[in-house]
């Protein structure tokens, strides 16, 4: 969806899908903090696309990316793995939210932006930032709930953890 072909929205319905947006983030970060990595996949349609990629790719519409996943199954088969590995050191994991801006809503989609940390601490060392950078989604609403059609995590640094692993 274009964000310049929206329809237009009162100030009133703006800021009411802005709560539901930040509503699903509150949502999303609790869940993937808590540790909760089998309900990730919930968050989004069946023919979800999900991407963790540089800003240097995405500003040139280059499609490569560390992560892709394309569809819930693709999803869950990620979130199984995680959950069911120890090649990665025990952790904890912080996700903050910010800056949620609407820039369009037509034909039942829903286009966001919101900028996103997330922090990191092993278990046996401080506290880290992890990545930081900037959701690009596409929303839908069934079943009178929020989920991704599309989320495109962009991160600001050349520089990436080799241990990227966890849903951004």
């Amino acid at each position: 969806m274009n964000a310049g072909n929206s329809m237009i929205m009162t100030a009133g319905e703006l800021r009411e899908l802005r709560a539901d947006i930040e509503d699903f983030h509150s949502a999303y970060c609790a869940m993937l903090d808590e540790g909760h990595l089998d309900q990730w996949p919930d968050h989004f349609t069946e023919d979800a696309i999900y991407r963790v990629t540089s800003r240097e790719n995405f500003d040139a519409g280059l499609p490569a990316g560390l992560v892709y996943a394309e569809g819930r199954t693709m999803l869950r088969d990620r979130a199984y793995a995680i959950g069911n590995t120890q090649m990665f050191a025990p952790r904890t994991v912080l996700h903050y939210v910010a800056n949620v801006r609407v820039l369009g809503a037509e034909g039942g989609c829903v286009v966001a932006r919101a900028n996103y940390l997330l922090l990191q601490t092993l278990i046996e060392g401080p506290t880290t930032l992890h990545q930081a950078g900037c959701y690009h989604d596409v929303f839908v609403r069934r079943a009178g709930r929020l989920l991704l059609r599309e989320r495109q995590c962009v991160y600001d640094t050349a520089l990436v953890a080799n241990d990227l692993v966890y849903p951004v």
